[in-house]
């Protein structure tokens, strides 16, 4: 297993340092200068406009540009704004907003999705079960910022029952309404795999074979047959993580949460890269940890696999 382990830590090297120099090239090679973007409508003289070229490292080749983010990188140093301060000191206290709300989200789609997905397996063709059916396809069908702004008014607004906007509440309380909506996607996705594979399994023969020794029916499916069946939905929920991380730019804004998807917006639009470039960089960090955290599971959910 450590072997495995290191093997796949190894190869999770080039990943990294290709996915990094693909997003810093595509972010320094959007049209416009920052350093004009952060004069504005002051006209700079020649000179200034050069200096400032220089001392931010504008004037270099793109391979030498990103050199220098490796190696500050190395020392744990995401680089500087326009404006000269650090990129990790901007998101250090957004971090924490935006994992918060990732994992309240994540959560929230293992708990209710493999759930839900259980009880439609088990229930097959039953009211339930096309309830569960109709009700993720609308999920998935309904863009996020319409469940968003729908949720607010509804369960808000109207009902009064959590918080709409802010993190006054702290947490748990001020994030599950947002998390909720951001998990909403990845909880249909989940319990439509875990229906499917729980049907799939509910026939193969070794729960046939379980059965026959005389073994109960809640033992058989949830210690052989969800067992087994979790192997694909853990591999969507490690994936889904990143995405999640990635994509609560839109929650926070329906939600005014002060989270880095709100910085990397507002990056963007000011044309602040090193911004853009750190807080992806940490994305693709996380991303790459929780996949090797989903390859190890496996072993764990089914003896049959081995790491050499």
């Amino acid at each position: 297993m450590w072997r495995y382990t290191a093997r796949r830590l190894l190869q999770a090297v080039p990943v990294f340092l290709g996915a990094t120099f693909l997003i810093y090239a595509l972010v320094f090679a959007l049209p416009g200068d920052p350093v004009r973007a952060l004069a504005g409508d002051k006209p700079l003289a020649p000179s200034v406009l050069a200096a400032l070229h220089h001392r931010y490292h504008l004037d270099e080749p793109l391979p030498v540009q990103y050199g220098r983010y490796l190696a500050g990188l190395v020392r744990g140093d995401l680089g500087q704004t326009f404006t000269g301060q650090r990129v990790a000191d901007l998101l250090s206290d957004r971090w924490g907003v935006t994992a918060r709300l990732a994992l309240t989200a994540w959560a929230f789609e293992l708990v209710f999705g493999i759930a839900l997905g259980v009880v439609a397996g088990l229930r097959r063709g039953r009211a339930v079960d096309t309830a569960v059916l109709a009700g993720t396809t609308l999920v998935i069908a309904v863009p996020v910022f319409v469940v968003g702004y729908t949720a607010q008014l509804l369960i808000g607004l109207e009902w009064g029952l959590l918080p709409t906007a802010g993190t006054d509440a702290g947490w748990p309380v001020g994030y599950l309404l947002p998390g909720m909506v951001l998990g909403s996607f990845g909880l249909a996705y989940v319990a439509r795999l875990t229906r499917t594979t729980l049907i799939e399994n509910l026939h193969a023969d070794y729960v046939r074979t379980a059965t026959a020794k005389g073994l109960g029916r809640t033992r058989t499916v949830l210690v052989h047959t969800l067992r087994n069946s979790l192997i694909p939905v853990v591999t969507y929920l490690g994936v889904d993580f990143g995405s999640l991380l990635a994509g609560a730019v839109v929650t926070e804004g329906i939600f005014n949460l002060p989270g880095v998807g709100q910085q990397v917006f507002q990056s963007i639009q000011l044309k602040e890269g090193p911004v853009v470039v750190g807080a992806t960089t940490a994305l693709v960090l996380v991303f790459l940890l929780v996949n090797l955290a989903v390859d190890l599971l496996y072993g764990v959910l089914d003896p049959r696999i081995r790491h050499e």
